[in-house]
């Protein structure tokens, strides 16, 4: 029997969810939806082979979308030498095989310590990165040319956990966007062998890790056990101060007035406004120049006006109009 969907209220706040190996990222979302949360999105998504932390972004959370994506992500992983596939892991078609016999333990352990540093990196063709409009997984799927597309990324740190050729295991620190089994396929080709990844986990999506994520399966057995599972939206961007605005500052805000910020504030400076009661109100910038009065310029404006939070930092549900039907 399946289990069966719940009539619900819209919460606001993040919801870090362990994804298991195996289903999409889409689909672990869908299955949050039919708990009544009707928006919901996601800080960046996981391959189906891949497991771990998956930042899902609930009502008004789903408009710092592109700012908690920014953080940077830890994952580990494992690697196979001596095989090369067209999506880069286990799951893909074997295009080519080769001896691995010439890799020591000190030549891999090198070439992972090497994906550290500023690079540019080729994206899968099997990936959701899109030309012209459509994801490239479709094109390479039905057999057409899949443009070969660069982006930048950045590797904080890279080495090896366990080390027995042809198997190994490894931990990377990067910025966002960065493919691991893009990471995997050229250091195959560097080691002249072709390699493989043979399995990941994200454990951290900066600023949340595994210890704060809940299992798919646990949520769905006690849906109503949800909006405890919620944290607060000001606690996903960590980096960003705080600034309490008065009743009467906030009332402009929402009519979308630049109000005067603290005259020390550099220029520049990002924050998360909140009205007198603590509720995120908006994400905006300190602007003013040539003498002119520092002023906080809406980013992304937070008008949805979610519930006051519960004592230690829950969020009060919100009673949607329409219960979500799923899908």
């Amino acid at each position: 029997m399946g289990r069966r969907k719940v009539s619900a209220c819209q919460l606001h706040g993040v919801l870090v969810l362990n994804k298991p190996s195996g289903p999409t990222s889409n689909a672990c979302l869908t299955a949050i939806k039919r708990l009544g949360q009707s928006k919901i999105g996601h800080a960046g998504t996981l391959d189906p082979l891949a497991a771990g932390v998956l930042v899902v972004l609930l009502g008004e959370a789903t408009k710092i979308a592109p700012y908690v994506m920014e953080g940077e992500k830890t994952y580990f992983g494992g690697l196979c030498l001596g095989q090369t596939t067209d999506t880069y892991d286990i799951q893909g078609a074997v295009t080519a095989e080769a001896s691995w016999e010439h890799v020591t333990p000190e030549l891999l352990a090198g070439a992972v310590a090497a994906w550290t540093g500023e690079t540019s990196q080729e994206v899968p063709a099997y990936s959701a990165a899109k030309h012209q409009g459509r994801p490239l997984y479709e094109l390479a799927r039905k057999g057409l040319d899949v443009p070969v597309k660069h982006k930048e990324i950045s590797v904080f740190d890279a080495r090896i956990v366990t080390n027995e050729p042809p198997s190994a295991t490894f931990r990377v620190r990067v910025s966002s966007g960065v493919y691991i089994r893009s990471l995997v396929h050229s250091l195959g080709k560097r080691l002249g062998c072709g390699a493989v990844m043979t399995a990941l986990t994200r454990e951290a999506s900066r600023p949340f890790d595994l210890t704060q994520a809940h299992d798919l399966g646990d949520i769905l057995d006690a849906p109503g056990t949800l909006p405890d599972r919620i944290i607060p939206i000001e606690a996903a961007l960590p980096h960003w101060p705080t600034v309490s605005l008065t009743a009467a500052d906030a009332a402009l805000v929402r009519q979308g007035v630049r109000v005067p910020a603290d005259p020390a504030m550099p220029a520049g400076t990002n924050a998360l406004l909140t009205d007198e009661a603590q509720r995120p109100l908006a994400l905006a910038r300190a602007e003013g120049t040539d003498g002119r009065r520092i002023r906080w310029a809406i980013v992304r404006g937070l008008f949805g006006d979610p519930p006051p939070a519960r004592p230690g930092g829950q969020t009060v549900p919100e009673r949607t109009s329409t219960p979500n039907s799923g899908g």
